[in-house]
């Protein structure tokens, strides 16, 4: 290889992404307003959050794109299903955390499941393939940062329920590795502290006596 061509794949530095990445806060749905992502904003966003390691290119994820009247629909439907799944929790308790299932999509004006679909027919683990999905979370969290919206990366009951899941468009052999809310911040939580790498880095050595 030239040394023309060896420096045309070299990556120049780029203090604009890492002060980007420095900065970078989860923005809570709540404080998510429209507008959200245009669909030719949204379409750059995906490809953007594909560009993850793949090992053997599976592809081991897509999209579900929940947005529009779509949101209230999904919600009515999640309501039932969380009754149906606690039949034994505080009736008040259950009403209450079904009405959030109801409202679970409303407050940010968009979001996107990100979905892991492992291939278990192939030789990649499945472990490698789902931490995949996960780093195209991650990359569309940037990706929303870099195009001037606000996002976060949850889960909880929607995501890991089956029947939840499913409703939300899982099919067989499928997780949910993220549900992202997309919108414009309407506000940014302050700061909060961050883990000090030092007390979590270490150095690989022989054990004693090797």
């Amino acid at each position: 290889m030239s040394d023309i061509t060896l420096q045309a794949l070299l990556v120049p530095p780029e203090p604009q992404l890492l002060a980007a990445m420095a900065r970078r806060r989860s923005v809570p749905p709540a404080a998510l307003v429209a507008p959200a992502p245009s669909d030719e904003q949204l379409r750059d966003m995906l490809a953007l959050a594909l560009r993850v390691p793949d090992h053997g290119l599976r592809e081991p994820w897509r999209f579900v794109i929940i947005a529009g009247e779509a949101r209230a629909e999904l919600g009515r439907g999640l309501a039932p299903l969380y009754r149906a799944a606690n039949p034994q929790m505080d009736a008040a308790k259950r009403e209450k955390f079904a009405g959030i299932m109801e409202r679970l999509f409303l407050s940010a004006p968009m979001a996107v499941a990100v979905i892991s679909r492992p291939d278990r027919n192939c030789a990649i683990p499945v472990f490698e393939q789902e931490l995949s999905a996960g780093a195209v979370c991650m990359n569309l969290l940037h990706a929303a940062q870099a195009s001037g919206f606000g996002a976060m990366w949850v889960t909880g009951w929607a995501a890991t329920n089956p029947d939840a899941a499913a409703l939300i468009g899982t099919r067989d052999g499928e997780k949910i590795a993220g549900i992202v809310h997309l919108g414009t911040a309407a506000s940014v939580p302050p700061e909060r502290p961050r883990p000090d790498v030092a007390a979590l880095t270490s150095a690989w050595a022989p054990a004693s006596g090797a």
